[in-house]
């Protein structure tokens, strides 16, 4: 059946035994139920209804379609009933992205907010690309870089990553620990693979050193860290994350222009459910507590 407004003019008719009682539940003209309940008969091919003085007789055929329009309603109103209740609770799923570099720091405020709600199942997307809030593909997103522009969604600062240059104790004790920019002659990078990139931290690079010298180049941030760990040559950390390798030593300490920008970005029509609103409050908090500035 292509037509529900059809049947559920046919319901309301059922159920109060006149057109004029179902237009005003159903909020139109009755020329309009009599024209649903018309199209409808002749789409079956059978009479829904006897008319008389008093009103509509609901025929055996008016029952059946009765019976099964009185199930559906209900179930609609139960529907909306859970629709409502989960809009006030924290369950269900929670589609999170990020770039996968800041697993550190998602990873664990994911398993810390399960742990207060339990009933959440956590998904959690990494990828470079830009997922579409817009269609549903996450909840919550942490991104990095220039302000979010899209529409309809709502953006807001999260803690931005402080970037500072290390190498392992290895490396400096094969090559040394530079003082300055002018000590950089000679040693040995690692980077991203591309020269170019907009992270400020790669500009600075870019400008001090011959790219020639970065010896070991990624396109992920995660081979980088490794490389810097192995000894291959200097490389960026985020510097809240530096304790978890007791092996680095700190070249350059982290400076305002290497910051790199971080943004929480939500869709409007999510952004104020509870279970959002829970979430967002539960990683600002987790980061100031086990990420403290």
């Amino acid at each position: 059946m292509d037509n529900w407004d059809e049947i559920r003019t046919a319901f309301q008719v059922a159920r109060l035994g006149t057109v004029s009682g179902a237009a005003e539940v159903l909020g139109v003209h009755h020329a309009t139920v009599i024209r649903h309940i018309d199209a409808l008969e002749n789409r079956l091919g059978v009479k829904l209804f006897q008319r008389h003085a008093r009103g509509y007789t609901a025929t055996e055929a008016g029952h059946d379609l009765a019976r099964v329009g009185q199930t559906t309603d209900d179930q609609f109103h139960q529907l909306v009933g859970r629709i409502k209740g989960r809009g006030a609770e924290v369950s269900g799923e929670l589609l999170v992205t990020s770039l996968i570099s800041f697993a550190p720091i998602m990873v664990p405020a994911l398993v810390s907010f399960q742990e207060t709600y339990p009933d959440v199942v956590v998904r959690y997307l990494t990828d470079d690309r830009v997922f579409r809030l817009e269609y549903g593909e996450a909840h919550v997103a942490l991104r990095a870089g220039s302000t979010p522009e899209e529409p309809d969604n709502v953006v807001q600062p999260f803690d931005p990553l402080q970037i500072g240059l290390y190498a392992s104790r290895a490396y400096v004790a094969r090559y040394g620990k530079p003082q300055s920019e002018d000590d950089l002659d000679g040693h040995r990078f690692v980077a991203m693979d591309n020269p170019d990139s907009r992270a400020p931290f790669q500009r600075w690079l870019r400008s001090v050193v011959s790219y020639d010298r970065v010896v070991f180049r990624s396109t992920d941030a995660r081979v980088l860290e490794r490389a810097v760990l192995a000894g291959t040559g200097m490389g960026f950390f985020n510097a809240r994350e530096v304790d978890a390798y007791p092996d680095l030593v700190e070249v350059f300490a982290p400076r305002p222009d290497w910051q790199v920008p971080l943004w929480l970005v939500t869709h409007v029509d999510l952004h104020r459910t509870a279970k959002v609103q829970a979430f967002l409050k539960h990683l600002k908090d987790f980061s100031a507590q086990c990420c403290p500035k």
